[in-house]
């Protein structure tokens, strides 16, 4: 069956006449609640004006840290997961990590993103791949066997795979020339 010519539908034209401006390939003008094509001016007006640039700005905490301030960071997060806290009147130490990782399942899968976040900022400081894999399986031991429900959460305070993993880090970089 085919359509007569005039039952196609045809958007009415914008006042101002066809548009001038050039579009992304494949994509057409854009056209507003009442079908008028909007002008190109029209678009970007609202936002103009505003810029987030996170990666040069004071608003990021994490953009242009030094080396050393990267390495006291993942020490200070490392300490906060494993050795935060001290049982009182013990040397019994233990962290967030062991904390949240009593929530089931859920709590053991934030902490092991945690770390591996760990492991992420130690490959951008330049870790090789040796490094990083001993890394990766210290969280993986950490992530597995805390998932295990009560033994679980008593291994992964007593693994402490943040520290394992930032003191690694600490001592190959140790090993490397300064540059």
């Amino acid at each position: 069956m085919t359509m007569p010519e005039d039952d196609i539908y045809t958007p009415p034209r914008s006042r101002s006449g066809p548009s001038s401006r050039t579009r992304a390939p494949g994509r057409g003008p854009v056209i507003d609640q009442e079908g008028r094509e909007l002008p190109e001016a029209n678009l970007h007006t609202r936002f103009e004006g505003m810029r987030f640039d996170f990666g040069h700005s004071a608003a990021n905490p994490f953009g242009e840290l030094t080396r050393e301030q990267r390495i006291a960071r993942l020490d200070a997060i490392a300490k906060l997961l494993d050795v935060a806290f001290i049982v009182p009147g013990t040397n019994f130490r233990y962290g967030i990590d062991g904390l949240i990782g009593l929530i089931p399942v859920v709590g053991d899968i934030i902490t092991t993103a945690i770390s591996l976040w760990v492991v992420r900022e130690a490959r951008a400081l330049g870790a090789p791949w040796h490094i990083t894999a001993r890394m990766l399986a210290n969280v993986a031991v950490d992530g597995a066997v805390g998932l295990v429900p009560v033994a679980g959460d008593a291994f992964d305070v007593m693994f402490r795979a943040n520290v394992r993993n930032v003191r690694m880090l600490k001592r190959w970089l140790d090993k490397q020339p300064r540059a």
